[in-house]
């Protein structure tokens, strides 16, 4: 089994500090920022002192980075796109099939286009380790990914020894991050 290390958001700020900092933060903030922020301190008063534990973990597993609630754990990638990639992934997923279906602990992903349609986003939420999850997507549906990523920047191809790296390599850990179950 992966090597997990954990690391949790500091907890040894007093909430009256952690709530100063937040204030000090947003003191040149637009007002309507700084008012939904004085509007929601009540209540992360209350969910701070009666001891409620932040929900999301920061992990690094065997180097990979990603936020983890509970078992579920997000990935997001940004890529640059070849020349025409944006309008061949378009159509493909215009076609609405997919074989998704076959990574039982797949629980979202998502494709989104941006800056004028040259990068790719894709962010997912599963439940696995990292490297398991990579590797069900080589083994149970290469040609889903490869139709897609083929069209992004170096590409070395599900398959590869090194799409691994190539993954590490683009991937963005998420800031913040709900998830609901």
């Amino acid at each position: 089994m992966a090597t997990q290390s954990l690391t949790k958001p500091k907890q040894d700020q007093s909430v009256e500090q952690k709530i100063k900092q937040l204030r000090e933060l947003y003191a040149d903030a637009p007002e309507v920022a700084r008012t939904a922020l004085e509007n929601l301190i009540e209540g992360m008063k209350a969910a701070l002192s009666s001891g409620q534990k932040a929900r999301l973990e920061r992990a690094s597993i065997n180097g990979r980075i990603g936020l983890r609630q509970g078992k579920v754990s997000e990935l997001t990638v940004i890529l640059k796109l070849l020349p025409g990639g944006a309008k061949r992934i378009r159509a493909m997923l215009d076609m609405g099939t997919t074989n998704a279906d076959k990574i039982g602990t797949l629980h979202d992903m998502r494709y989104a286009f941006f800056d004028s349609d040259t990068r790719i986003l894709f962010a997912t939420t599963y439940d696995t380790e990292w490297d398991s999850y990579i590797d069900d997507f080589a083994t149970k549906v290469p040609d889903d990914l490869d139709v897609v990523f083929g069209n992004c920047e170096g590409w070395p191809g599900i398959r590869s020894p090194a799409v691994k790296d190539f993954v590490v390599k683009h991937q963005i850990q998420a800031e913040g991050w709900y998830v609901a179950s």
